[in-house]
């Protein structure tokens, strides 16, 4: 095979495009998607038949799908975008099937693609995806040996592909045929990735908070990146939601309630990736730290408060709106108030059964909580 060798390794663009795509991607992580999309919109007009310009183009609407993932409104044009991307790859491959601008920037897009479809619940597209990306981050990393940004791509390939099986047994079948995943590899990879890739650093942090926090249960390593990434990008509210989460995990519930109640406030604020379902979460932990301390009357304020929105958020009663109906019973009991408790657990049981709540709820029935 004649792999034509890539100039300066990395050097996917030209100067003037870096600083305007730096410049752009701080303000799609500080959830600034307007001032974002105008950065992107210099470099398309500068390089229109270079892809980054595209691709990071449709980066923004990822991250806005990302941070309201009910609203589907923006789903057709971001796989639009995508296809536009592709296609930008594909006139350059044609011309040179190793050329590394072409492999980089297809690969990454349909590694995003990817994501969107797992966000999804489309399992098997998702997975077909995941190793187009891979095959061609892969044949990137022949061209240019040992650089970083690629490893993102074989990262998420590596670790998503043994823990997808694990977690979810009935996409098993749709896997048998691809290449296997190891996530230490995946780990490993995406830990370099986010050390010292020149591009995808941020992103592969945002991986690894996630699989960290949600798969691997690792909550110290997930505050310690969720604190990193809150200090490198404030405004950005999925990061300070892990930054609370992770705080809950621990049982820090200094830090809990105080993270949340910052979050609240910037609810009520309307702040850009701040809507009512990460207000719920935050009404729900702060209602949950007050009653860590005994302020059992401002808890169930709280309490109250989050019910009212699940009821209006969810179809069907939710984990949220069994849980803290579970904990507001809790309240009843230490208040005296079995009557109120019983009420209380006996609606748990006539939901879901989630994470246990009808083992609890039976349990109470028969004991007044804290007794």
């Amino acid at each position: 095979m004649n792999v034509s060798p890539a100039p300066a390794q990395w050097a996917l663009m030209r100067s003037d495009a870096d600083v305007a795509v730096r410049t752009g991607v701080r303000h799609i992580y500080n959830l600034e998607f307007d001032s974002a999309s105008a950065e992107f919109q210099k470099v398309i007009v500068a390089y229109p038949h270079h892809p980054v310009g595209y691709f990071l183009d449709a980066m923004v609407d990822w991250w806005e799908i990302s941070t309201n993932t009910r609203d589907k409104r923006m789903d057709e044009r971001f796989l639009r975008k995508i296809d536009r991307v592709t296609s930008i790859c594909d006139s350059i491959l044609d011309k040179n099937e190793n050329d590394i601008i072409g492999l980089f920037f297809k690969g990454g897009i349909i590694g995003f693609r990817g994501r969107y479809y797992v966000l999804r619940n489309e399992w098997a597209t998702a997975a077909l995806d995941g190793k187009r990306a891979f095959d061609l981050v892969q044949k990137c990393q022949e061209v240019a040996p040992g650089n970083r940004d690629v490893m993102l791509g074989t990262g998420i390939y590596h670790y998503f592909m043994e823990s997808i099986p694990e977690r979810y047994p009935a996409v098993k079948p749709l896997l048998a045929m691809l290449p296997p995943g190891d996530k230490r590899t995946g780990i490993a990879e995406l830990k370099l990735a986010s050390q010292s890739a020149r591009y995808a650093a941020t992103e592969a942090k945002v991986v690894l908070l996630q699989l960290q926090y949600g798969m691997e249960k690792n909550y110290v390593e997930a505050l310690a990146i969720a604190q990193q990434l809150c200090a490198d990008y404030p405004k950005n509210s999925m990061f300070k939601a892990y930054l609370g989460r992770s705080y809950v995990q621990l049982g820090n519930y200094d830090k809990m309630e105080e993270t949340w109640r910052e979050i609240l406030n910037n609810c009520i604020d309307r702040k850009t990736g701040y809507d009512n379902i990460i207000a719920r979460e935050a009404m729900y932990y702060i209602g949950l730290s007050l009653m860590q301390r005994g302020k059992y009357d401002e808890a169930l304020t709280y309490f109250y408060k989050c019910d009212e929105f699940s009821r209006k958020l969810d179809e069907k009663p939710s984990g949220w709106m069994i849980m803290l109906n579970s904990r507001i019973g809790n309240i009843y009991d230490i208040q005296g108030k079995r009557e109120l408790a019983l009420t209380q657990y006996k609606k748990v049981l006539s939901w879901e059964d989630y994470y246990e709540s009808h083992k609890y709820a039976k349990q109470f029935l028969e004991r007044p909580y804290g007794k």
